[in-house]
C-alpha cells in the first residue's frame, strides 16, 4: 500500500467530511448545552410561580430529552445520513416494542392522568395499591412514595390509577377517632366529662366542630365510649397518641376503672 496516498485520501477525507463531522459534534454539543440551560429556565419560571412540583418535574425531563433528541436527528441529516430511513426503523422498533412492552405503556397512560387528574401531588400523605406514606416524586411510569419508617416504594402508575387512593393530604383538617372503655359499674357520664375536658385543653384540638363524644356500644364486659375530634392534618399523629396517655391519666386520677375482659363461670352441682 502506498503511504502517501493514504495519507492523501485521509487529508482528503478531513478536508471535506471530517470537518463536517468536528462541526456538526461541536454544534451539537453547543446545542445541548444551551437546551439545559433553557430547560432549568423554564423550571425556575415554573417555580416562582407556585407551579406544582409535579408538573414542573415533568416539564423539565420531557423539555430536556426531547429536544435533545431533536437536535440529534437534526445532526445525523447535517452528517448526511437519510433519517427517514431511520426514522422508519425506529417506528418498526417501536410498534414491537410497545407490544412486548404493554404494562410499562399502561403505567405512562397513568403517569399522563395522574399528572392531568391530580388526585395527590407530592408531599401529600398517601394509601394505595395496600401501602401508604409521603409522595416523594411523581414519574410518567412510576410514582415513589416514602413510608413512615423511611423505605421507598416504587408504585407503578397503571395499577395506582386503577385502585383505590385515600389522599389523607387533600383536606387541611381530618377527624382523630378514639374509643374507651369504662366499667359497668361507673358513670359514664363522668367518664365522658373527663374525656371532654382533657379535649378541651389539648392546644391541637379544634372546637368547631366541636369534639363528640357518646357512649357507642354496650360491649360484654364494658361501655363503649366513642370519641371523635377535629384537628389539622399535621397534628393528627400527634393528637392521636396524647390523647391516648392523657385519658388514661386522667382516669386513673378519677379512680374511674377500665374493665379487663371477664367471664362467669356457673357450675351446677351435680347430684
Amino acid at each position: 500500500m502506498d503511504f502517501n496516498q493514504i495519507l492523501q485520501e485521509v487529508l482528503n477525507w478531513l478536508s471535506t467530511s471530517g470537518v463536517k463531522l468536528v462541526l456538526g459534534l461541536i454544534a451539537f454539543i453547543i446545542a445541548c448545552k444551551i437546551v439545559n440551560g433553557l430547560a432549568k429556565r423554564v423550571k425556575k419560571k415554573m417555580e416562582k410561580k407556585n407551579t406544582e412540583k409535579t408538573i414542573v418535574s415533568v416539564t423539565y425531563k420531557v423539555l430536556r430529552t426531547g429536544l435533545k433528541l431533536l437536535l440529534f436527528v437534526l445532526l445525523l441529516g447535517f452528517w448526511g445520513i437519510d433519517t427517514a430511513g431511520i426514522g422508519a426503523a425506529i417506528a418498526s422498533v417501536g410498534v414491537a416494542v410497545g407490544l412486548a412492552m404493554q404494562g410499562s405503556l399502561s403505567n405512562l397512560a397513568g403517569g399522563i392522568l395522574l399528572i392531568i387528574l391530580h388526585p395527590f401531588r407530592i408531599g401529600d400523605y398517601i394509601d394505595a395499591q395496600g401501602e401508604e406514606g409521603t409522595v416523594e416524586e411523581i414519574t410518567i411510569f412510576y410514582t415513589y412514595i416514602v413510608s413512615p419508617d423511611n423505605k421507598t416504594i416504587m408504585i407503578p402508575n397503571g395499577s395506582l390509577l386503577n385502585g383505590n387512593i385515600i389522599n389523607y393530604s387533600k383536606k387541611s383538617v381530618r377527624r382523630v377517632d378514639l374509643l374507651y372503655s369504662v366499667s359497668y359499674g361507673e358513670d359514664f357520664e363522668r367518664a365522658k366529662a373527663a374525656i371532654l375536658d382533657v379535649a378541651a385543653k389539648n392546644e391541637m384540638v379544634l372546637q368547631d366542630p366541636e369534639p363528640f363524644v357518646r357512649v357507642k356500644t354496650h360491649g360484654a364486659s364494658s361501655i363503649d365510649i366513642v370519641t371523635r375530634l377535629w384537628v389539622n392534618s399535621g397534628d393528627y399523629w400527634s393528637v392521636y397518641f396524647q390523647m391516648q396517655e392523657d385519658v388514661k391519666k386522667r382516669f386513673d386520677e378519677e379512680g374511674i376503672s377500665i374493665p379487663y375482659p371477664q367471664l362467669d363461670v356457673h357450675l351446677d352441682k351435680a347430684e
